[in-house]
């Protein structure tokens, strides 16, 4: 089967917004400007939860985590975009749409994981606070962190694998901006069944039953914080929840508004399907990273504080320096 792909396809071509030259330039400088973004305000957080104490627990542990993940995701894809945005050089060899592919795959089933263990750790803070650093040690909390990396690297090894043995018989124009599984799927000449039983089946452990457990973790911290008698308690209970609860929304919401849209949509035509997958690509893949540092950053006074004491300790050096 390698030898078929190689004998066929060499390559892709990704069309991505070829049809629409004067949005390629609008798209080239907003991803620019967010992609920029990403890379400081992740690296901020992962910074801020290495270096400042008060931020060595499970809860920005997991967030240090996630700002890690958002960074290896946006770079496996976002400088190739900009780079076929501004140059118009929209092929990308049989490899490099394997290797982004499986970054991309490994990041997004990661994540997933990721923001499960994270609902459980509120869970356990809130409903079990006196049993809280027994159960998340140091040990069990760097484990759940491991087992999330290495489930979504399996994954997507196996999902990469069985998409890209497939043979393409020289059709190789995939219209998406990236090596994204379903659009490449859909230029195999062969039977899919396998691969489309293997993603459901990848849909069910990655998304449907991390989402379930962050669910009934919800419902339960919902719970706990109702029956508190002090109006401070379930104020603060509520906020340490909140950033990790809208991250959640906007992460799953953007999956589901993106999968689960109208088939009668589909009729409004190639070209403004390719535009609008366009768009709903860029928001998963951009914005949604892009603003997981603003939203803890914003609400939550722990993160604010680490931030502004680095950054305060970073004028005073440069003071001593002159």
């Amino acid at each position: 089967m390698d030898r078929i792909n190689k004998t066929f396809v060499n390559e892709f071509i990704l069309l991505g917004l070829s049809g629409y030259p004067k949005l390629e330039i609008i798209f080239f400088a907003v991803i620019l400007v967010m992609y920029l973004v990403i890379l400081i305000g992740n690296s901020v957080l992962i910074i801020a939860s290495i270096f400042d104490s008060r931020l060595h627990t499970p809860m920005y542990f997991f967030l240090g985590n996630l700002s890690f993940l958002d960074i290896c995701y946006t770079s496996s894809s976002v400088p190739s975009t900009l780079v076929s945005l501004i140059s118009k050089k929209r092929n990308i060899s049989f490899s490099g749409c394997a290797m982004q592919m499986f970054l991309g795959f490994a990041m997004g089933s990661t994540e997933c994981f990721l923001l499960g263990m994270m609902a459980f750790d509120r869970y356990v803070a809130i409903c079990n606070p006196l049993r809280y650093p027994v159960i998340m040690s140091k040990v069990v909390y760097i484990l759940m962190a491991s087992v999330s990396w290495l489930s979504g690297g399996i994954n997507s090894i196996v999902q990469t694998s069985l998409a890209m043995q497939l043979p393409f018989c020289e059709n190789n124009i995939i219209n998406h901006f990236l090596c994204e599984i379903l659009a490449v799927l859909k230029l195999a000449c062969a039977d899919i069944s396998l691969n489309v039983v293997t993603l459901a089946v990848s849909n069910m452990a990655f998304l449907v039953l991390p989402l379930l457990g962050i669910f009934f973790s919800y419902m339960l911290i919902l719970y706990t914080i109702l029956r508190m008698n002090s109006a401070t308690g379930r104020r603060k209970a509520f906020s340490t929840c909140s950033a990790h609860l809208t991250v959640v929304i906007i992460f799953y919401g953007t999956i589901f508004f993106m999968y689960a849209k109208p088939k009668s949509q589909d009729l409004l035509g190639q070209d403004n399907l390719q535009a609008r997958e366009g768009l709903f690509s860029v928001f998963y893949g951009v914005v949604t990273p892009m603003l997981n540092p603003i939203i803890y950053s914003l609400r939550n006074k722990d993160v604010k504080a680490a931030v502004k004491y680095l950054l305060s300790q970073k004028s005073v050096n440069q003071l001593r320096s002159k």
